[in-house]
């Protein structure tokens, strides 16, 4: 389902003349575009797997990080990519619930009030 935002602040679109700029004057409140990247790390140390993601990229000021584990079975077959992609996937999950923290206690510090925010 998609996240939902209790926003207090309308967003707003300026109207754009054929050049791509602001018409009649507006002042537009969209940012130019941004790239973020994610970097996931994995390390094996016998059958176990730690992965961690990493986030980074223009506005992004604090340390974001998710970390995830995985453990081959003992009674499995040892198949080192799917502990890779166990791990990492569970590193994303981490990383993704790190990152709506963080926009939940943005939002809180910009409106003062309590988010209510569904991932």
């Amino acid at each position: 389902p998609p996240v939902r935002v209790n926003r207090r602040f309308p967003l707003r679109s300026a109207t754009l003349d054929e050049q791509g700029k602001p018409a009649n004057n507006e002042v537009s409140t969209m940012a130019s575009a941004k790239q973020w990247r994610v970097d996931v790390r994995i390390d094996e140390h016998g059958a176990t797997t730690r992965a961690e993601a990493s986030l980074s990229g223009e506005g992004i000021d604090e340390d974001v990080r998710g970390v995830g584990h995985a453990r081959c079975n003992p009674h499995d077959e040892n198949v080192p990519r799917i502990g890779d992609e166990l791990a990492a996937s569970r590193a994303l999950s981490d990383l993704s619930h790190a990152l709506l923290d963080a926009t939940i206690h943005d939002i809180e510090n910009v409106t003062h009030e309590p988010s209510h925010l569904r991932a």
